[in-house]
């Protein structure tokens, strides 16, 4: 059925606002803790640790359970089930089993029948503790030999080592490069309401009911089909609602169950900020041999990848760091050894982009350290990197404008981990920004301004983004979704992904408009729900749009299928022949509006709901050989950033950013250019304002806004310049979209670039900024090049 196949593209392209944009600006968008309880609904709160290791010796809760309000205490020993929240091998106990693992564990449960009662009641616990030296650094943990595999990880592509001795010229350095609270607006929230049989239903600020679901089955000891878990929207995820919900949602279940009443729990700021897990810490030592004209010719790297105390996701995120340690660079050799180190710190977990940032600043720290060596231009370095575009393979020829080295043929275009680059686009893109950005023109400006200033210096930095699309773990590559037609033609569908603002829910309502040729009034996504659409993967991995948007297209055109033989059969006439478009159903000579069509199908007797499913094709990855192709393809972008800094303080400014990026054939150009927007902010304030500090007791001192630095709207660029690529996606995606959630996250690199280039117009000497380039990191680094260290 050809013209079945086919469909006006519809709302699809339009660059329409989000759903709940008036909600979200009237303050009317309900979140978990905005849900109106019943009569009776009980609060809970954590009872935490105050040391970072050791075993408990004795617990006194007598004053928690005199406490005011105070319902009922629980200890681990209360727990009805299994006492785990872990989201991968059962290692992280809801309340601690008697062993202490980091300073903010919890270790008993407060029902109250306030919140801050639970709260007030939480603080009155007398613990005591034998304590122990807990490992806090990548240092200890290796003296410690403390780690979640056995030995290092590595991936590895040629004979690295051999390379880098055969170059003609070397470098090699050391860099720090911190974590990153999430700081989602909404904090962590859960709420249960007990059903009969001993049911469940959950409510959480989760990224991932089906895990959620499953913790809580776990615990309450039911299976799956006990427990339903709703989620409308997140007030902001970042990952950080992966997997650090779980310990909540099972909370309240454990409680719903015990006292049959309603039981809710969310964290205060403070309480989330010591509680749950970061973005993970690196320490890159990285050595490198390149040409003269900064062609690469091996590069080692080592990482050593701060995990904290349990294992959560931190093996699939130290393996994205790895597979993204080459960016946009064909490397001949190279060579990635990965340390998973195990300390008493919080837990790391996901953060978007889940590690391939880390791998990411690797590199182009290389290239930074390289362009600075060679006295070259930093783009002219990259470039001279990248891997070969499609058209260029296939001519056999440079792309234009592209610097190549002169003893150059053509590159083998595959990845450290043995899959082959067909897709790449960054040399058009890249010759795109430079021509819109002027960025030869303000370079040279830039080093004019530069030469008559001794307190302020200017500095520009480009970063290009390669970033892989899919999860690297297979089997989570995959969706559902379900979708009814009224029949007064309304249309209502759910799907597996999770709404936190990126506006994926009116992405896919795009999508189902589209297929069936309507306005998006007729169009209804409701929360997402395991009653619905079961066995979710988590919304993460960029994939929610992809793979959601794909499971509703195909239940959409199955319905279209169903619709489109009956009416043809009604009316007499090829079914191949039925279109959808405009509102409109075209049947032979007739013409009915969606209304009608489908007000005729009920009547009929023809099923208007179907279910669609989707699993990405083509990925194959063996994680511990480190081969296969563990991405459907790549998406890109190119940031070109501009700052000044102070030579006295080491306060510094982003005065300019311009970036195209890569979003194929948009689903939504609005939405997308905010993502682009909104990550990079993101990007930059990790390598330049937020960074995280302990104590040498494991203390977390950041732990609040007063403390802890995100970047504010006065942060953002004066000059802000984003666009889309005019591109599609050369893989079969939905409407030849690409992902937009984090592969942008990482153009805020080229801020970290710019203020390395500020930084070593001071003096000579190479900056080897650590991140985040705070200022008083800058005003170290300032002193350092001044004085030739």
């Amino acid at each position: 059925m050809s013209q079945l196949s086919q469909t006006n593209t519809g709302p699809v392209a339009k660059p329409l606002p989000h759903d709940a944009a008036r909600l979200h600006v009237t303050g009317s968008a309900r979140y978990v803790d905005d849900i109106p309880m019943p009569a009776g609904c009980l609060h809970l709160a954590f009872g935490t640790s105050t040391i970072a290791k050791g075993r408990i010796t004795s617990m006194d809760l007598d004053a928690v359970r005199a406490s005011a309000g105070v319902v009922q205490v629980m200890v681990a020993q209360d727990l009805p089930f299994t006492n785990d929240v872990s989201p991968s091998i059962h290692d992280e106990p809801l309340l601690s089993d008697g062993t202490v693992h980091y300073v903010g564990q919890p270790l008993f449960l407060v029902v109250a029948t306030s919140h801050r009662a639970a709260r007030v009641a939480a603080r009155k616990g007398t613990i005591d503790y034998a304590e122990e030296t807990p490992i806090l650094t990548v240092d200890q943990a290796m003296q410690a030999d403390s780690r979640f595999e056995d030995g290092p990880r590595i991936y590895h592509k040629g004979d690295a080592s051999a390379a880098i001795s055969a170059a003609a010229h070397t470098v090699e350095g050391v860099m720090e490069l911190g974590g990153q609270e999430h700081f989602y607006l909404e904090g962590q929230a859960a709420l249960a309401l007990p059903q009969e049989a001993g049911d469940m239903l959950v409510t959480s600020s989760t990224q991932h009911p089906t895990e959620i679901q499953h913790k809580v089955a776990e615990a309450i000891g039911m299976p799956m089909h006990a427990v339903r878990v709703e989620i409308r929207r997140m007030g902001g995820g970042f990952g950080g609602k992966e997997s650090q919900g779980n310990a909540l949602a099972v909370s309240c279940a454990i409680a719903a169950r015990a006292t049959g009443k309603p039981c809710k729990m969310r964290y205060d700021r403070d309480d989330d900020m010591v509680i749950t897990g970061k973005r993970h810490d690196f320490r890159i030592s990285y050595r490198a041999g390149f040409g003269e004209d900064g062609s690469l010719h091996g590069v080692e790297f080592t990482h050593l990848v701060r995990c904290g105390w349990a294992q959560d996701l931190s093996l699939p995120v130290a393996d994205r760091a790895m597979l993204h340690a080459d960016n946009a660079y064909a490397i001949p050799a190279i060579r990635i050894e990965s340390h998973r180190l195990k300390t008493n710190t919080q837990s790391a977990t996901a953060y978007r982009g889940f590690g391939g940032p880390q791998g990411i600043v690797g590199i182009e720290r290389v290239m930074d350290h390289i362009a600075h060596d060679l006295g070259l231009d930093p783009v002219d370095v990259r470039r001279v990197n990248y891997y070969d575009a499609p058209a260029e393979r296939e001519q056999g020829g440079a792309a234009p404008q592209t610097p190549r080295s002169i003893s150059e043929k053509m590159k083998d275009n595959t990845t450290p981990y043995g899959m082959e680059v067909t897709d790449f686009e960054l040399h058009g893109m890249t010759d795109q920004l430079l021509e819109s950005s002027d960025y030869v023109a303000r370079r040279a400006e830039i080093a004019a301004w530069n030469k008559g200033q001794d307190r302020l210096k200017r500095g520009i930095g480009f970063s290009p983004v390669k970033f892989g699309i899919s999860f690297t773990l297979t089997h989570l590559n995959q969706a559902g979704a379900l979708v009814h037609v009224y029949q007064d033609g309304s249309i209502h569908l759910n799907h597996g992904g999770t709404e936190m603002g990126q506006g994926l829910f009116q992405k896919v309502a795009q999508v189902a408009a589209s297929r069936f040729g309507v306005g998006m009034d007729l169009v209804k996504i409701t929360a997402t729900d395991t009653a619905k659409v079961p066995n979710t993967s988590a919304t993460a991995a960029s994939s929610g749009a992809d793979m959601n948007g794909m499971a509703v297209k195909a239940a959409c055109d199955t319905l279209r299928e169903r619709m489109a033989m009956f009416l043809a059969q009604r009316h007499q006439c090829d079914a191949a022949s039925v279109r959808f478009e405009d509102g409109k159903i075209h049947v032979g000579e007739e013409v009915l509006t969606f209304e009608e069509a489908a007000a005729q199908c009920y009547q009929g007797r023809i099923s208007l709901s179907a279910t669609g499913f989707y699993k990405t094709p083509k990925v194959e990855w063996d994680r511990i050989k480190g081969q296969g192709r563990p991405f459907f393809y790549f998406a890109y972008g190119a940031a070109l950033t501009e700052v000044v800094v102070d030579r006295l303080s080491g306060e510094n400014r982003i005065l300019r950013c311009d970036i195209l990026h890569d979003a194929g054939s948009s689903l939504n150009p609005d939405l997308d250019i905010g993502q682009v927007e909104g990550a990079y902010v993101q990007g930059a304030g990790w390598l330049t304002t937020e960074e995280l500090v302990w104590d040498g007791k494991g203390h977390l001192k950041t732990h609040a806004p007063s403390t802890y630095k995100i970047p504010a709207c006065s942060d953002r660029p004066d000059v802000f310049n984003v666009d889309l690529w005019d591109g599609q996606n050369r893989e079969d995606s939905i409407y030849r979209s690409k992902a937009v959630g984090e592969p942008p996250f990482n153009l805020g690199i080229s801020a970290y670039l710019a203020l390395s280039h500020a930084v070593s117009e001071f003096g000579d000497t190479y900056p080897a900024l650590d991140a985040p380039a705070t200022a008083e990191q800058l005003w170290s680094a300032i002193r350092r090049v001044r004085d030739g260290v």
